[in-house]
């Protein structure tokens, strides 16, 4: 789903979801659960539909007694939720008028807990409260059918919208935020969780184990079989949020609540194969005095004397490790270049030869907060591996994003493998890097050859509309002498056609002459960029000739008019047309953009790393030395290592810009609406 497609969904389920506050005395922590609840059950439905398809493709069925009935052992087999039938979103829809909608969901959870007691206490019981007419209008709204259609990506979008919502309004304790999809994905990528023990001491949503069990799948297993997942969360609202996104994706874990300051309650020191992590930033307050804390074991660098907990968390996470283990987790920027005892703690840090990838992360990538951070990647056994031990990767991504709202940026599914790309070179691995390449390549290659198709479809119908125009236009004429300048029109549109036509046919020869490489792609990708102007402006040409001419000379009450199907002429131009250059209204771009889109990535990483192996390359990496470090104060921010890119970008993309520009804006213009409306109701409560 686009960005504004998706912007408008969450702006109608949260206004929805709103009304559970506006309507009630509830305050924001408690309507906040009863909503994801109603996300949770329709995620949960959605999966469980997919996987009874997949389970009844695979049902022996007995030649006497029919298709094997399904279990609920098939869905656990799957990783994925058995729901009860009361528990299924269509029955709930479909209740009798006479039934109590409240009451209906109680029972629902109540159904699912009963089947999984590690839920038990843990999904929301309390929409009897609610009325009747407000619950159904609930049930409409999260039954649409975009969502009735959606996966489990888009779910993850929505209840991290949803999460920081209710952050903003107070619904979490102290206004946490909650990791952004891609970033989730760039730190389980780069530690590859796949065995052994998985621990998150700031669990959240638990968005972490979420996609390391999709990461798990993608190599061909299955997570129950592979790792076990250990969380702790500070407050009940996201332990038991935790818990809910585990069980919808078929996962377990053992959620335990607790303070990660002053207790451990799992003992895991020295004991986690993988630790990951989004802790809240630059918190105060923490009591040092404690013995727990002035004794704790997790703290084998000292304890930070400012009034600040990023060493404590970033000492755990290394203390959690065994010593083949990696952690990957956020930290703000700030602490790259932290002063006084932390820098004392970070220096000391370095010396163990355990911290891995730095990676800088520019503003705007967490939905409520602005700030820049910076991904930590530790990795024990680089400590005891003489080469390794003594450098760190500087990625600085910071000038690497994808806009998605006026407000909020994120890494592109392109972005996140190049990143991933390039670590994967620095650790000398290079299939990821000539995978990824080859990926672009061939998504190229075959867009091309659907381009191809589409192309020749729309000049078939670009010259039949024509003829028919002038066909009829010369008719028309005989009796009808103004009609003289139009025909004049149509010969001067022709000769576009004409024009625009050479390129069109130097665009499908390239293309026959193609293959997924990038020397034999670049002729299509540039005459792609050079067809699309032109082609577009012909597009409206021709629709406002045929609209103009019409008005002009009031063609809908001729009957022969009416008997050329212009219309459905011109619906079929225009369908055609979409597909090749999209819809900017939509912000879904179309083949001729995505051909050269593919290409383009793979010429990103290919001229950074033209030899196929790691090289520094100046404002984007740099592989340091612990010396070179030291000489810096012990800095681990990329900045200050990798340089500025002062290379001129002679393929800039204006479009893409633009685009950008056009999402700024319309973000803008949103604000200014909300704040006319604002000062419109004050100035009526004033009374004047």
């Amino acid at each position: 789903m686009q960005g504004k497609q998706l912007r408008k969904l969450e702006n109608e389920l949260w206004r929805a979801a709103d009304q559970l506050r506006a309507n009630s005395k509830l305050t924001a922590a408690e309507y906040s659960m009863p909503v994801l609840g109603l996300i949770f059950l329709r995620h949960a439905y959605n999966r469980f539909l997919v996987t009874k398809d997949q389970i009844e493709i695979d049902l022996p069925v007995h030649p006497q007694r029919g298709r094997k009935p399904i279990t609920k052992e098939d869905f656990l087999s799957k990783n994925s939720i058995f729901l009860p039938e009361i528990a299924r979103f269509d029955h709930l829809i479909e209740l009798p008028e006479s039934k109590d909608t409240g009451e209906a969901l109680d029972e629902a959870m109540k159904a699912i807990e009963e089947e999984y007691p590690n839920l038990k206490g843990v999904l929301p019981k309390n929409y009897s409260i609610f009325s009747k007419d407000l619950l159904q209008e609930l049930l409409r709204i999260f039954n649409k059918e975009v969502l009735r259609n959606a996966t489990g990506d888009l779910f993850g979008k929505i209840y991290e919208f949803f999460l920081n919502k209710f952050a903003m309004t107070g619904a979490q304790e102290g206004g946490e935020f909650f990791t952004p999809l891609s970033m989730v994905q760039i730190i389980v990528n780069v530690i590859e969780p796949d065995f052994g023990i998985v621990f998150d001491p700031a669990l959240g949503s638990a968005g972490m184990f979420v996609q390391t069990g999709y990461f798990i799948e993608q190599e061909g297993m299955q997570p129950a079989e592979k790792v076990t997942f250990f969380g702790q969360e500070k407050t009940e609202t996201n332990t038991r949020l935790a818990k809910m996104n585990l069980a919808v994706h078929g996962l377990e874990g053992n959620i335990q609540e607790g303070n990660t300051f002053y207790e451990d309650k799992h003992n895991l020191y020295n004991g986690c194969d993988f630790v990951m992590a989004n802790p809240p930033f630059n918190v105060d307050g923490v009591d040092k005095g404690k013995d727990s804390v002035k004794k704790d074991p997790r703290l084998p660098f000292g304890l930070p004397k400012n009034d600040n907990a990023n060493y404590l968390w970033i000492q755990y996470f290394y203390s959690y490790l065994k010593n083949s283990g990696r952690a990957g987790f956020v930290m703000a920027s700030s602490a790259s270049d932290a002063g006084h005892s932390e820098k004392e703690i970070r220096e000391k840090l370095v010396k163990t030869g355990a911290v891995d990838v730095m990676l800088a992360i520019g503003n705007n990538f967490f939905y409520t907060r602005s700030l820049p951070c910076t991904l930590w990647f530790f990795d024990r056994a680089k400590e005891r591996d003489e080469e390794r031990k003594d450098i760190v990767l500087m990625l600085d991504a910071r000038k690497i994003y994808h806009k998605v709202t006026q407000k909020v940026n994120d890494f592109s599914p392109e972005q996140h493998k190049n990143l991933i790309s390039i670590v994967n070179l620095y650790r000398g691995k290079d299939q990821k890097f000539k995978d990824t390449i080859n990926g672009y390549l061939t998504e190229s290659y075959d867009l091309a050859k659907e381009a191809s198709k589409f192309q020749n479809d729309l000049f078939i119908s670009i010259n039949s509309i024509i003829k028919t125009l002038t066909d009829f236009a010369v008719d028309y004429a005989k009796d009808n002498t103004e009609a003289e300048k139009w025909i004049e029109q149509l010969k001067q549109t022709k000769e576009e056609v004409n024009s625009v036509h050479d390129i069109h046919s130097q665009l499908i020869e390239a293309i026959a002459k193609a293959d997924a490489t990038q020397i034999k792609l670049e002729p299509v990708a540039e005459l792609c960029k050079t067809l699309r102007k032109p082609q577009d402006k012909l597009i409206k040409q021709i629709f406002d000739l045929v609209a103009n001419s019409t008005k002009e000379y009031q063609l809908n009450k001729i009957k022969e008019w009416k008997e050329l199907g212009i219309k459905d002429k011109l619906d079929n131009l225009k369908a055609i047309h979409l597909e090749l250059s999209g819809n900017p209204d939509e912000e879904e771009p179309g083949l001729l953009h995505d051909i050269r889109y593919y290409w383009k990535e793979s010429v990103w990483l290919t001229s950074r790393f033209p030899e196929g192996y790691y090289r520094d390359v100046e404002g984007l990496c740099k592989v340091v030395t612990r010396e070179e470090i030291a000489s810096k104060d012990y800095s681990l921010s990329p900045g200050r290592y990798v340089g500025v890119d002062t290379a001129t970008d002679d393929d800039f993309d204006y479009e893409e810009r633009l685009q950008e520009i056009h999402i700024e804006l319309q973000g803008l213009n949103e604000e200014a609406v909300l704040l006319a409306n604002t000062i419109a109701e004050n100035y009526k409560g004033l009374a004047i």
